[in-house]
């Protein structure tokens, strides 16, 4: 069954011992020489998934060269851990490369500051950083949408009429304040 991580941290409980699936972005892959640790994100949640796969996990060695920011869809079961610093982990049984990332991706397991994200607009939302302002974002503009709805107010996108002269935008029509019936000579 197909899970969010998201929902995995809310109850735990509920998935121990199920055969769940979870896709998202590799945020750490560390691999030893028979079972390694993957930390992948989803981007419904902060919280990023702890995957453990061994010998016994379908593909182990291509596994174990899966590199940071490549997507992933790993099946496997949940098991508790009370004991360990994460209250559980994925055990893996299979893990898909869905999209390879690149070596020479711009975003790498670092802090990358604002001016050199700036460089990099598409890249952003894969940062903590800008999931949490957009997050924020949404959850702001759908109170306001949401207010205004319940308001019975109808919410439309009214053109936009500026001064700025781009892109030869002055030749498609004037603006003017001046009586169209009545101009002056």
């Amino acid at each position: 069954m197909k899970v969010s991580i998201k929902a995995l941290f809310l109850a735990p409980e509920k998935y121990v011992n199920d055969e769940v699936c979870v896709e998202g972005w590799v945020k750490a892959n560390r691999d030893q020489k028979e079972f390694g640790f993957m930390m992948v994100g989803d981007g419904t949640t902060f919280n990023k998934l702890q995957v453990v796969y061994d010998r016994e996990t379908i593909n182990f060695e291509g596994t174990q060269k899966i590199r940071f920011g490549s997507a992933v869809k790993v099946s496997g079961k949940v098991v508790l851990t009370p004991e360990a610093k994460q209250p559980f982990e994925l055990k893996a049984t299979c893990v898909d490369l869905v999209g390879d990332c690149p070596e020479n991706s711009p975003i790498q397991p670092k802090r990358q500051t604002r001016e050199y994200l700036r460089t990099i607009a598409h890249m952003r939302p894969r940062t903590n950083l800008f999931q949490a302002i957009f997050k924020i974002r949404s959850v702001a503009a759908m109170a306001i949408h949401t207010y205004f709805q319940d308001r019975d107010y109808v919410y439309t996108h009214t053109p936009l009429i500026t001064c700025a002269d781009c892109e030869g935008s002055d030749q498609m029509f004037k603006i003017t304040t001046l009586n169209m019936n009545d101009l002056p000579k």
